[in-house]
């Protein structure tokens, strides 16, 4: 008779330390960090003479700063469950009104100021219509994208307006410890951001309210009010990113800011926002502003047509929100 050998239980082996690493990554961010180390060595291997460069990176560095500063504000408004079409006609607004109507003899200080009520004020609109008017975000945001657009060609007559206070460059365009202010106020407006949306109160609600409106209502949160508060906020944000647009070209125009809503809502869904409503990742906002201006970079150095770059945006956003529908199809069936 034959012995029968009974095989040994198996006994779980401990994770090694990449494993254990990997386990604990948040596989999306992960990803998108990796995309954005692909489309260095891109960069650097397409065009070695130019793209490592210090005046590359800081030319980088500079156009994140103010798409950055937009996306923040962007957010807010996908993770409450809106959208916002207006902002590159906000930041053209604003730059305009800085520059032509703030005379730029009262300094720099109201020039600022100007620019930051006029942005909020425009973003407050948009949430009232929303809020209060109970109009389609899309329609909402539309409408002011041609209004604030029309009006800022009307006050500048087209022209371009030059600044010519030396202050405003002084404070601007310089750098402090060795990094462009504009990168030091993207900073900023990132940690504020990344803290009001994970570590307070308004955070939790605009989580809340974008997840499920009437739950929020009925959890005690003024829903209308929270949403103009937020549509507000991306329009403050739209102000700032004026003043570091004005600050970068030294000039206010009509046609500042074209495009911004591509590249602001394309960044932040990339992030792992949902268009939906109800999560959000400050994070995942800030590698996708760097994956885009990357991307246009190495578009740039070399020699894509702008028409291409548009194409391969638009086909990115549409991979992106096809990727969140499988996962939340999937996120339901489990």
């Amino acid at each position: 008779m034959s012995e029968q050998t009974v095989p040994a239980a198996a006994v779980p082996t401990a994770p090694s330390r990449l494993g254990r690493w990997w386990a604990r990554a948040d596989v999306r961010l992960t990803s998108l960090v990796l995309v954005l180390v692909a489309l260095c060595v891109v960069g650097h291997l397409t065009r070695p003479d130019a793209f490592l460069t210090e005046g590359n990176i800081s030319t980088v560095l500079r156009l994140a700063a103010a798409i950055g500063v937009v996306s923040v504000g962007m957010t807010f408004v996908i993770t409450a469950g809106g959208i916002d079409l207006s902002v590159g006609s906000i930041v053209a607004l604003s730059s305009v009104w800085m520059t032509t109507w703030a005379t730029q003899s009262y300094g720099v200080g109201v020039m600022v100021l100007c620019a930051l009520l006029v942005g909020t004020g425009c973003g407050l609109v948009n949430g009232l219509l929303v809020a209060y008017g109970s109009v389609v975000p899309f329609i909402a945001t539309l409408a002011m994208m041609a209004s604030a657009r029309g009006l800022a060609e009307r006050i500048s007559g087209r022209q371009t307006q030059v600044v010519t206070d030396p202050a405003f460059g002084a404070v601007f365009r310089g750098d402090l410890l060795g990094v462009p202010v504009l990168i030091w106020i993207f900073a900023v407006v990132f940690a504020a951001g990344w803290v009001l949306l994970n570590r307070t109160t308004f955070g939790r609600r605009t989580l809340a309210v974008g997840g499920n409106p009437e739950a929020a209502r009925l959890a005690g949160i003024n829903v209308r009010r929270h949403t103009a508060l937020v549509y507000a906020l991306a329009g403050l944000c739209c102000a700032i990113a004026a003043i570091m647009v004005v600050a970068r070209t030294t000039s206010g125009a009509s046609t500042n800011g074209l495009f911004y809503e591509l590249d602001a809502i394309a960044a932040v869904v990339i992030g792992g926002t949902l268009l939906s409503g109800g999560r959000g990742s400050m994070t995942g906002t800030l590698l996708g502003v760097l994956i885009f201006t990357t991307l246009s970079n190495v578009f740039t150095l070399n020699n894509f047509e702008t028409d291409i770059q548009n194409i391969a945006k638009g086909a990115i956003i549409v991979l992106a929100v096809l990727v969140q529908a499988r996962f939340r199809r999937r996120a339901r069936a489990a």
